[in-house]
């Protein structure tokens, strides 16, 4: 299927979006299917920035006439290259329980299928809860400064990042950094009260853990992430325009792919999401 740049408006008329919700824009096309585009404020080097990708994936789902209760997990596979203008996204409902549905999501484009995703919604209950994850020690965010400079690409600047340990490599190129682990506070720029599609794109925020590890730049893209929400909508809703502290860190480098697992974090320390994604790199 050929589609025009001009299906999908960037807002309603006369509403100006913040640009996340601009990127997210979806106009209905038929059953199970939605229509949308690329934008400037969300461009990595050679295509989309995975987390917007993730979260336009959910976004589909979410905006589904069918659709039952809040993401509890989002598995995102990258199958191909996206390239700038339009796209199709078909999200169909696969399976609907009383208290969970299961997703089937693909996001196609000049005919040929670009990303592939399944998502789990749930219905959520209030039970008995025990966090056993301990938030990292950070100092407040307000007392670090912002991050710039870090990589000519255009997404970066969407967020407001503050690191305050492996902002970037510190090594001299050739050897190796002691850990993988990078930790920062992280909003939107401009500030947004963030809901479950911003979760996912924060938690493909981090850059590839092997650029810190090897103290230098290395092609390398994820090849399939996995987020798990554990907050409701209520819970993101109270963060307003609070920042959150975000912690990842690689696993095992091996045989051309590494994993990646990250934590985010609320201010006041409640675990909102986790996620866990596998990279390729090439030396």
């Amino acid at each position: 299927m050929t589609l025009a740049p001009q299906t999908v408006t960037a807002a309603a008329a006369g509403t100006l979006l913040h640009p996340f919700d601009d990127a997210l824009v979806l106009e209905p096309a038929g059953e199970h299917r939605f229509l949308g585009r690329t934008t400037p404020a969300y461009w990595n080097m050679i295509g989309p920035f995975g987390g917007i990708t993730a979260a336009t994936l959910l976004q589909a789902a979410l905006q589904h006439p069918e659709r039952l209760g809040d993401p509890l997990a989002l598995t995102v596979n990258f199958a191909g290259p996206i390239a700038e203008g339009p796209f199709e996204i078909e999200a169909r409902p696969t399976r609907t329980n009383r208290s969970t549905q299961h997703w089937q999501i693909e996001l196609r484009q000049r005919d040929a299928v670009a990303t592939t995703a399944t998502a789990v919604f749930s219905l959520r209950r209030e039970t008995w809860s025990c966090g056993e994850a301990v938030r990292p020690e950070a100092p407040a965010a307000d007392e670090v400064p912002a991050m710039a400079g870090f990589a000519p690409v255009r997404w970066l600047k969407s967020y407001d990042m503050r690191p305050f340990r492996g902002a970037r490599p510190t090594t001299e190129p050739g050897t190796e950094h002691p850990d993988s682990l990078t930790q920062f506070w992280l909003r939107d720029e401009p500030a947004r009260t963030p809901d479950f599609p911003a979760m996912a794109a924060w938690c493909d925020s981090f850059y590839p853990r092997i650029f810190l590890k090897r103290a230098g730049f290395v092609p390398a893209g994820t090849v399939s992430l996995t987020t798990y929400f554990h907050a409701d909508a209520a819970t993101l809703a109270a963060l307003g325009d609070s920042h959150v502290l975000c912690s990842a860190q690689a696993q095992v480098f091996r045989q051309g792919f590494f994993d990646q697992s990250a934590q985010v974090w609320s201010a006041g320390g409640e675990l909102l999401a986790t996620s866990h994604q596998i990279v390729y790199y090439k030396e």
